[in-house]
């Protein structure tokens, strides 16, 4: 059975023909088709162009299609969110009113709660307790038209925890709407129990964790938070190396907190995305223009640690790739928004709607590996489709803080 959706007053296809993240001026191609149409088969894109074309070109086939009628409606591709920490046990609400009494991230982290907190709450939760809140989150995401999520580990920072993480989301991509792309942060922080011994828990990490990871497949990403009083970029480098080394692509939480040389790194190790960014150098930002790393800023982050935004205007101007994300997270990005996220990186990184909707697609899922599949609306592709309550991407980031979703389609069918 095929579906035919006509008529859409701007059908944003971001497709421009390679499969390549876009950069500065490529950033606002959103290959946009006036009056367009979507042809679907068999959860796959089968025809793109106008409406009238398609009816020309598919006559025979449209006869028994399901159709809708997307007038006065923006479609783009299902949004992709590529740096999410969204299997987690337990809640943190307690923190945001510390935050507002002037705590900051590292005070609250290093008086037990942030990371610490939640790593407490995670290893005591079930899977089944992890499954049952993470579907939650991915429903609530699907809602606010996700269909593909990148989830990392990190709320064990020891062997069993990591892998209960990793195993939920296993389970979820198998059962859940979304596309659900793992990535293993056992890196995340450094347990109390190591203090003063960080350098044993590189070890354990290296010996222990990655090992087990990669041999049963749990994740195609290796993530380290690289931060002052955290990770340091050599010991870093050692984890995302060594993870490299047995098929676990790096990528890096980097420069966030202080300017600490994690752009630098990712370049170095050949990530392929550096997250966060807050405090990155320029020495950080040409580097990773010249190696290819995506830039995935995390603009509700800021918002909600009260931090200055990170330099997206910046970035794309000296040639760095761009994706946006939600970091849903329990303590520093409780959201899971993508439409809101990008709303702000418009207003707070000085994206221009066009960007943020390229940021928030394409590149998105080129910082995941998944732009093959994803991200753009181009024949042979997944049918991952939103239609939006307005006429305009424009529209769309100008009316801000609403979600605008009417309908997503996951591989061509019609779930929300």
């Amino acid at each position: 059975m095929r579906t035919f959706i006509k008529h859409i007053s701007q059908l944003a296809t971001l497709a421009q023909g390679s499969d390549t993240a876009r950069k500065k001026q490529e950033m606002s191609n959103l290959g946009i088709i006036e009056d367009g149409a979507l042809l679907l088969k068999d959860g796959i894109i089968e025809a793109v162009g106008t409406t009238e074309q398609l009816r020309q070109q598919y006559e025979k086939e449209l006869q028994d299609a399901i159709v809708f009628n997307a007038a006065g409606k923006l479609v783009t591709p299902g949004l992709v969110d590529p740096h999410t920490h969204i299997a987690y046990g337990g809640s943190r609400e307690q923190e945001f009113e510390m935050r507002l009494q002037g705590k900051s991230y590292m005070d609250i982290m290093n008086a037990g709660g942030g990371i610490h907190a939640t790593m407490r709450m995670t290893r005591e939760a079930t899977e089944e307790q992890l499954i049952e809140q993470t579907t939650k989150r991915l429903d609530a995401f699907l809602k606010h038209g996700v269909t593909t999520v990148e989830g990392k580990s990190g709320y064990g920072m020891e062997l069993e925890t990591e892998l209960k993480q990793l195993r939920v989301m296993q389970k979820l991509q198998q059962t859940h709407a979304i596309d659900l792309v793992p990535t293993f942060m056992g890196a995340h922080a450094v347990p109390a129990e190591y203090k003063g011994r960080e350098d044993a828990f590189v070890d354990y990490i290296i010996e222990e964790m990655l090992p087990v990871v990669a041999t049963e497949k749990l994740a195609e990403f290796n993530d380290v938070f690289c931060e002052k009083n955290v990770y340091t970029p050599e010991q870093s480098e050692r984890i995302l190396v060594a993870g490299k080394k047995i098929g676990l692509t790096p990528k890096i939480h980097a420069d966030e907190i202080v300017s600490y040389g994690g752009a630098e790194l990712a370049a170095k190790v050949g990530a392929i995305s550096a997250e966060h960014l807050l405090k990155v150098s320029d020495e950080g930002i040409r580097a990773m223009a010249k190696a290819g790393v995506i830039a995935c800023l995390l603009p509700a982050t800021a918002l909600y640690l009260r931090e200055q935004a990170a330099d997206g205007r910046k970035m794309i101007d000296e040639g760095v790739a761009v994706a946006i994300s939600t970091d849903c997270n329990p303590g520093s990005s409780p959201t899971v928004s993508m439409p809101l996220v990008m709303n702000l990186a418009c207003i707070s990184m000085r994206l221009t709607p066009a960007e943020a909707l390229t940021a928030a697609t394409f590149n998105a899922a080129c910082a995941i590996n998944r732009q093959h599949l994803v991200g753009s609306l181009e024949v042979g592709k997944q049918a991952d489709i939103v239609m939006w309550h307005v006429a305009s991407y424009q529209e769309l980031q100008y009316l801000f803080g609403v979600n605008h979703v009417q309908s997503v389609w996951k591989k061509g069918k019609k779930v929300i």
